[in-house]
This record gives C-alpha cells, structure tokens and sequence, in this order.
C-alpha cells in the first residue's frame, strides 16, 4: 500500500478546493467564485484499497495586505514543508505570467517532488494548453503537467492515479473512515461564509469572518447554532440584513439547509451580524476565525 500528505498550493481562486472536493469525493472545503474563499489549511482524506491519500488544501497565494492574509500565506508556506509530495495547481484558463513562472519555480525549486494540475480546460481553446507547457518548460519548469477540469472530470482519474504512485510505500496515516481534519464546529460556520459569499458577489468584499458563539447537540439529536456574522463596516452590515431583515433570512435560509444536510439533524439557527472595523489586522479576532 501507498499512502502519504499531498500539499495543494497555488494562486486564490485557482481551483484548489473544487479539486480536492472532487478528488476525496465529498465537500471538505467551501468554493466560491471570489479569491481567498479557503482561509485554513483544510485536510481531505481519500483511501482506497490500494492507497490513501491526503490533501492539504490551503490558503490561496495572495499579496499580503493584513494580517490575516500573513497568517494565511503562513499556512501555506508551512504545508509545503511538511508533505510528501506538491501538487500545484494553476488556472490554465488565466494563462500563465511571468509572475506565475516565478511562484511555480519557488516550489518546484524545493527539495519535495512536484507535478501541476493545468485546471479548468474545459472553459479555455485546446490548442493553449500545449503553448502554456513548453512556455513552463522554456522557463525550467520541468514537472509533469496534467491538463484537468474538476468541473467535468476530465483527466482527474489519471491525476489521481499518478498521485498515488508518487506516495512512499506505508500504511495508512488516516483512520479509514475520516474524509477531513476540520469538526462539524468549523463546517458549520464555513457553511454560512460561503453561502454569504455566494449570494452578495460583490457587494461585500472579503472582510466577512463567522464566530460561533453555540453549537450544541440536543437529546434529540438536533443541533442549536448561534453565530456571528462579522463585517468591516456599518453598510455592510446594512447590505447583510437587506430590507426589513429578508436578506439575511434568504442566506440563512440556504446555509441552515446545507448545514441539516451535513449534519444529518435538523438545526435551530440563530444569525447576528456586528460590525468589527478592520478585524482582518487584529490578532485577537483573527484569531478566533482560525480556531473556529
């Protein structure tokens, strides 16, 4: 048997966790359309007879702007030591850019073996994906590339296979029936983080944290939630309760549905939102959104 720690690295919104979800067969980690939608390293778990594999999702890579985005990058630079094995993965429909060369250079630089997923080819002409890797390898980029699109599957089955043919020989690091690392406490208040994102677009920029004040599971088996919705500033806060409360009804609504599917029980949801200015540069909330 084969089994070892996959480190999934690369730029905001290129995939990373629609990849993984994919892979492991199951949601692990939230996906939105907006860069920064992971915050935490994510674990995802998939073991089959012949090998496991984990996936460390991680933060997107993104310009430090505060201090949550350096804890951030901190994450990722710290799973890319600590894995067997980088997939990197890289929007093959953005194209690639000199930045791009010289982010995928420092890990495939690395004393740890790496391979790129070229993702979302479904949505880009065929004949770039060619160019883009004889730019990558003109530039010393000489891993092997796997053109894949999560969205329709194509090529994930291959990537899943080779991955598991690059992991040491050993047997399970992962009890069998775990799929990820996170508790139900931080898939809750993921949950509704995505639900926001997902509905407001842009009219709420990233500056939107969950703190969970109870997650309690009743003798009946139903669960009570109470959370915060944290947002920067006062007409956001407007934005997120919407006329005569309907807005924050509707995204409630849909996360409270998400979460009964997750948790198999029903929950009882109770939503506030406060307004905490700049929170994303201050360590004591920061770090209560990581813990979760």
């Amino acid at each position: 048997m084969r089994s070892g720690f996959i480190g999934v690295i690369g730029r905001a919104n290129a995939g990373k966790s629609t990849l993984v979800n994919v892979l492991v067969g199951e949601k692990v980690a939230i996906v939105s359309p907006k860069p920064q939608t992971t915050r935490n390293s994510i674990m995802g778990v998939l073991t089959k007879e012949e090998y496991q594999l984990v996936f460390v999702d991680t933060p997107g890579i993104y310009k430090s702007g505060h201090y949550l985005t350096d804890l951030m990058l901190k994450a990722t630079d710290d799973a890319a030591k600590d894995v067997d094995f980088i997939l990197f993965v890289h929007d093959g429909h953005g194209g690639i850019s000199d930045e791009d060369i010289t982010l995928i250079k420092k890990y495939a630089d690395g004393k740890i073996p790496m391979a790129l997923a070229y993702t979302k080819i479904d949505i880009m002409p065929k004949e770039r994906i060619a160019e883009d890797v004889k730019k990558l390898y003109d530039n010393g980029i000489h891993c092997d590339v796997f053109p894949v699109s999560a969205r329709k599957y194509t090529n994930m089955r291959k990537l899943e296979q080779y991955l598991a043919e690059q992991m040491p020989e050993g047997g399970k690091v992962i009890e069998e029936d775990i799929v990820s690392d996170k508790s139900e406490r931080f898939m809750v208040a993921e949950i509704m983080r995505e639900k926001i994102l997902l509905k407001f677009d842009d009219e709420i920029p990233h500056g939107i944290a969950i703190v969970i004040n109870e997650f309690t599971r009743k003798e009946n088996g139903n669960y009570e939630v109470n959370l915060d919705i944290i947002c920067e500033k006062a007409n956001h806060k407007a934005i997120l309760i919407g006329k005569q409360g309907r807005a924050i009804k509707e995204v409630s609504s849909f996360a409270r549905q998400d979460m009964e599917k997750f948790l198999g029980a029903k929950v009882f949801l109770t939503t506030y939102v406060r307004v905490e200015e700049d929170w994303r540069n201050r360590p004591g909330l920061v770090k209560d959104i990581f813990i979760v």
